[in-house]
């Protein structure tokens, strides 16, 4: 399969943080990307209905409906299972990692892990070289 260039590829920001939107939408423009951004899970389902990206940078807490209620929604859908999903969040890989092994357990293993997980703030070029790798 041959690689689309950076401009023929769509990543959703999924972030409640104005400033980390902003942040994540003027780096990956810059590097050539389409980049959508939403508010919560809710908003970021729409966009992924409306728009289907390639690749999904996912906050892990927000208000509302949180990143991990959209995580789930994403990779229990036949439509959007696939999708890459990095998780970017304030709260600690140990953390995360308990409570989605808590979530598996009421799933029934449902949930597979995210492709990446970052804690705030990313090193730019880290998360550049990640997506890129995951696109």
């Amino acid at each position: 399969m041959a690689k689309l260039p950076p401009a023929s590829k769509t990543i959703l920001i999924v972030d409640d943080e104005m400033n980390m939107r902003i942040f994540l939408k003027t780096l990956f423009e810059t590097s050539g990307y389409q980049v959508l951004t939403a508010r919560d899970g809710k908003e970021g389902m729409q966009k992924v209905d409306q728009h289907q990206p390639h690749l999904i940078i996912l906050d892990v807490m927000m208000p509302g409906e949180g990143g991990i209620a959209m995580y789930r929604n994403l990779k229990i859908d036949p439509r959007y299972a696939a999708i890459p999903v990095i998780m970017l969040s304030g709260v600690g890989l140990k953390t995360f990692d308990h409570f989605l092994t808590m979530l598996k357990c009421r799933t029934e293993g449902v949930v597979p892990e995210p492709d990446h997980y970052l804690e705030k703030p990313p090193e730019p070029s880290q998360l550049l070289k990640i997506a890129e790798s995951l696109l």
